[in-house]
């Protein structure tokens, strides 16, 4: 089956009721990593009105299944934004994964070819579509750019992540990457980019200031000793990154 010929041309529910892609909602603060219901409940009550659910990771084990991640999804409130983190690399199953969640964005950290980007597009014009791009100290300024323009066409946002080269991981690693790197990015791109990669609440602040990004996300940088969100670690990273994006539209 071609690429194009997704499961959003079918009858469906993509995009939880919204007619036509969403904008971006800067600034965005999204915490990712959400363990169960009652977890997201707390981060909701904490003021949180981005949340990511990380599934089909190649590295780190899920947090639920997919069938809980829907639940927790349908329950949320429809001012909240729900966004799959993912590493799916063709637009047929990213399209089939995003409709059987019923999510309004994707946050992409596959390989995935620019010709299924352009077709994931093509088919899902109500997705909001955020390109991952993993800062490493492989990873040259020019090579970055080259990267950033290649995508733009087919994407709604960018954001930059780290790499642990122990195991592997390119996302939720708790490993703070080199944001100058960042910082030059967000110049370059015509797009918001999103700052990630060992966000806590001491740090974010400077982040903010330091990089001017569209948006932030934490999450094992907010997680107490049993892998589950500490409350307080969540409220004052919510206000650090808040005080800071207020200071930057001032």
């Amino acid at each position: 089956m071609p690429a194009e010929n997704c499961a959003a041309k079918q009858p469906g529910c993509p995009a939880r009721g919204r007619i036509g892609r969403m904008l971006f909602p800067a600034p965005l603060i999204q915490i990712a990593g959400v363990v169960d219901w009652a977890e997201a409940e707390m981060l909701l009550s904490a003021g949180c009105t981005c949340l990511g659910f990380p599934l089909r990771l190649p590295v780190n084990p899920a947090d639920h299944s997919e069938a809980e991640a829907q639940a927790i999804i349908r329950h949320l409130p429809a001012e909240v934004l729900p966004v799959l983190i993912c590493y799916e690399k063709t637009a047929l199953e990213i399209d089939r994964f995003t409709s059987f969640l019923e999510v309004p964005a994707v946050q992409l950290h596959g390989a995935i070819e620019l010709g299924e980007l352009a077709a994931l597009r093509r088919c899902r014009p109500d997705l909001l579509l955020i390109k991952s791009l993993i800062v490493h100290s492989g990873l040259s300024l020019p090579l970055a750019v080259h990267c950033l323009r290649r995508q733009m066409p087919y994407i709604d946002a960018f954001i930059l992540d780290s790499y642990d080269a122990a195991s592997g991981a390119t996302g939720a690693t708790g490993i703070v990457h080199d944001w100058s790197i960042s910082r030059a990015l967000v110049q370059e791109s015509s797009r918001p980019v999103i700052l990630a990669g060992g966000l806590t609440p001491a740090n974010v602040g400077v982040a903010i200031r330091t990089v001017r990004p569209a948006g932030v996300d934490a999450h094992t940088g907010l997680e107490g000793p049993d892998g589950r969100k500490d409350p307080a670690l969540v409220r004052a990273f919510l206000q650090a990154a808040g005080t800071a994006f207020q200071d930057l539209y001032l």
